[in-house]
């Protein structure tokens, strides 16, 4: 070990030579560091390949170009930078690889980075047990278009997993997005100018919270999709979260399941199952504050015989909610509008919870949810709502708020091991 006296003279050392930061030091040593310059592609690459698990691999202050991306393929690699705003991995003329990033690896960490306008994904962790993004930002620096990658912060088939302290700007699919996953916790992050700000997809057991989402196409999903190799999420807590103003077109490429999200979504279930939805504050969306539909609503085809469409067990409690509802957009908009028409005099203000009315018939009665698995609705100050009664041609439309004055036991917290 150096002694205190060493350690300053490396830091005197490192100041002379007009490089302020600190020395860095890992399990195995000192961490293995790379600078801005023509040979960072290769240097990089070198040091994933032979990484060791324990290995820090930092990339020092400035911008490195990035013409092909990277992959990491060994367990307990920690990615780093001097700060996401002060070490920037640009893919701006990236010619080879589908993401920025590719880790299939367990135990990763990036932190203190930015990756920025890669071809496809920013960063991709894939089938990992133990993955952490620690104040990491994935953004498209020209603004939203279709020709961005789809995902920024994108583990998919992993287990615990926590994403903090980070920013997701301008993907054309969902900024941080969290598929077929397990143990989640997304917190204290922004996400602005995607598709979908957050979005958790086929997952169970996430906590989603802390977290600022606006400018985007929809604020936050939780989806389950079909013919995928995780039939099904549930268990998703999303509570403390800004979400507001959510205003931007949505430039999803042609085809992609979130093209479907109308402009102006703040909160939006599909198909979910046990999703508990507190203490948010949701104003100024201008289709729905916060949407809960069945996938048989976008009247997509689908073969999945496993696949459960229908929404369930949602308890919606304790928000506040403002504005919004004033511009509803796209087809989902026209839907809600045609419907609330039969019973609301133009113009037509979108109440705050929106349902689709659709339900399970393997677990209805008469029609109807029964108490365990309604939709819940209480205490959110004078939010109103709307059942639109899509299944029957808008027949029985209701805004019968009382109907729904129940509450769910709440859902445990998530805890992953070291991060809470």
């Amino acid at each position: 070990m150096k002694s205190r006296y060493a350690v300053c003279a490396l830091a005197l050392a490192a100041a002379a030579c007009g490089n302020s930061e600190p020395p860095c030091e890992g399990p195995n040593g000192p961490c293995i560091e790379i600078d801005p310059g023509p040979d960072a592609q290769t240097r990089a690459q070198e040091a994933l390949i032979n990484a060791m698990d324990g290995d820090i691999i930092l990339f020092n202050k400035g911008t490195f170009d990035l013409t092909l991306g990277l992959s990491l393929d060994v367990a307990g690699v920690t990615i780093r930078g001097r700060g996401m705003d002060k070490t920037i991995l640009s893919f701006k003329n990236q010619t080879d690889g589908a993401e920025g990033i590719l880790v299939t690896a367990d135990n990763f960490t990036i932190e203190e980075i930015a990756v920025e306008d890669t071809v496809g994904d920013a960063i991709k962790v894939e089938g990992a047990d133990g993955v952490t993004f620690r104040r990491t930002r994935a953004e498209w620096t020209d603004g939203p278009q279709s020709s961005n990658g789809g995902y920024g912060l994108y583990p998919v088939q992993c287990q615990h997993v926590l994403i903090e302290g980070s920013v997701a700007r301008g993907a054309s699919d969902s900024g941080i997005y969290v598929g077929q996953s397990q143990y989640v916790i997304v917190r204290d992050s922004r996400a602005d100018n995607n598709v979908a700000g957050i979005e958790i997809e086929n997952t169970s057991d996430a906590d989603v919270h802390g977290n600022t989402s606006t400018n985007n196409t929809g604020g936050i999903l939780v989806f389950n999709l079909p013919g995928l190799q995780r039939e099904r999420g549930d268990r998703c807590r999303i509570f403390d979260n800004d979400i507001y103003d959510n205003s931007t077109d949505n430039f999803a490429p042609a085809g992609n399941i979130v093209g479907n999200v109308p402009r102006g979504t703040g909160i939006a279930v599909m198909a979910g199952h046990s999703v508990e939805i507190f203490g948010n504050r949701i104003r100024d969306n201008g289709t729905v504050n916060l949407g809960i539909i069945s996938y048989l609503t976008l009247m997509l085809d689908y073969s999945d015989a496993n696949y459960d469409p229908y929404s369930d067990t949602i308890y919606i409690h304790d928000n506040t909610f403002s504005g919004g509802g004033d511009q509803p957009m796209g087809g989902l908009g026209f839907l809600v509008v045609q419907a609330l028409t039969t019973i609301m005099p133009a113009p037509i203000l979108v109440p705050d919870i929106v349902e689709d009315g659709y339900v399970d018939p393997e677990l209805a009665v008469g029609g109807q949810l029964p108490a365990d698995y309604k939709t819940c609705i209480q205490n959110n100050g004078d939010a109103d709502y709307a059942s639109l009664d899509v299944p029957n041609d808008y027949a029985s439309v209701s805004l019968d708020l009382a109907a729904h004055d129940c509450s769910h036991p709440a859902l445990p917290e998530v805890v992953l091991p070291g991060s809470n």
